[in-house]
């Protein structure tokens, strides 16, 4: 019976209250959404995004490296890129221009602390790059980005039919990573650099323009029902198909190198006579990092092949 009465008595040192453990369910819930809170703040949320902006420079560098091997300016440029990527959503928390908006103390300090450090990631990495007068020919390419990151948020702020235009445009200047690195690599800005930036421009806003399609016509069925609501898409993929072929003709880029196009233009006709099937956001983002991935590979063998 002593024994029992100890033991019970240990148990009850040991244990803390239901109210001590509530308590600490509850900060530990609060705790986690801060954190979560955080990095909503500072990590930039457009995933797709990343995307944008890395196939073109991997495309770029692929086919640059076909003629040269200047390594370290491919790497000041991708840090410098990333960084300034990834500034925009610290910076837009901090200045409160972003759905999500740096409110207490604390976050202030997390955000500005970011926006310190990614800045001057990109000023160092910047500076390496065009030290001396070097890469002179980055600077109306960088002003050409500004002008289209300026009028992306223009478009925001005006309506919200503006939204798919100002996509567009934002990949205007996410692409141009493409010709940049190419350019640093090579030290040319010649009509290759030209052509990686319109390949990557058409890939991308296909991209984005299905991406959208199929979210906004997730309960659609049927061919003509289908046509009817996506015929911009539809239009968008001629249009496409079209500029990739006056582009081979004109030899600017090698015929083959459009085979690189070949499985977005199948994935992007197939949709208007598949089964109908319910939409999971998360497999459709799968995918299209799938055709990123294929278009990278594609192109940039084709390319070099022809060469």
């Amino acid at each position: 019976m002593a024994s029992k009465v100890i033991s019970q008595t240990r148990n009850m040192w040991e244990q803390p209250p239901a109210a001590v453990r509530v308590a600490d369910g509850e900060q530990a819930t609060l705790d986690k959404a801060r954190r979560e809170r955080h990095r909503a703040l500072v990590v930039p949320r457009e995933h797709g995004a990343w995307g944008l902006l890395l196939v073109p420079m991997i495309t770029g560098a692929g086919v640059a490296f076909h003629q040269a091997s200047h390594i370290m300016p491919l790497i000041l440029l991708s840090t410098a890129a990333l960084a300034l990527f990834w500034l925009r959503t610290p910076f837009e928390s901090l200045i409160g221009t972003s759905a999500m908006k740096a409110q207490t103390a604390d976050e202030v300090h997390t955000v500005r602390s970011f926006v310190v450090l990614l800045g001057a990631i990109a000023a160092v990495t910047l500076g390496g790059l065009l030290w001396a007068g070097k890469n002179a020919d980055l600077w109306p390419l960088a002003i050409a980005v500004g002008v289209c990151f300026i009028l992306q948020a223009i478009l925001k702020k005006l309506d919200r039919r503006f939204r798919m235009l100002s996509e567009m445009i934002g990949t205007v200047g996410l692409t141009a990573a493409a010709p940049a690195a190419y350019y640093v690599i090579t030290g040319e800005f010649n009509t290759t650099a030209w052509m990686l930036w319109l390949a990557n421009i058409l890939f991308a806003g296909d991209q984005i323009h299905y991406v959208q399609l199929r979210i906004h016509t997730a309960k659609v069925e049927g061919f003509r029902n289908k046509l009817a609501k996506g015929w911009v898409f539809a239009a968008g993929q001629a249009i496409m198909t079209a500029t990739l072929t006056i582009v081979c003709v004109a030899r600017l880029m090698p015929p083959i190198a459009s085979i690189a196009f070949a499985p977005l233009l199948f994935r992007g006709w197939f949709y208007f006579i598949q089964e109908p099937a319910p939409l999971i956001v998360r497999r459709l983002g799968w995918n299209e990092l799938k055709h990123a991935t294929a278009f990278c590979v594609l192109f940039i063998a084709t390319f070099v092949l022809a060469r």
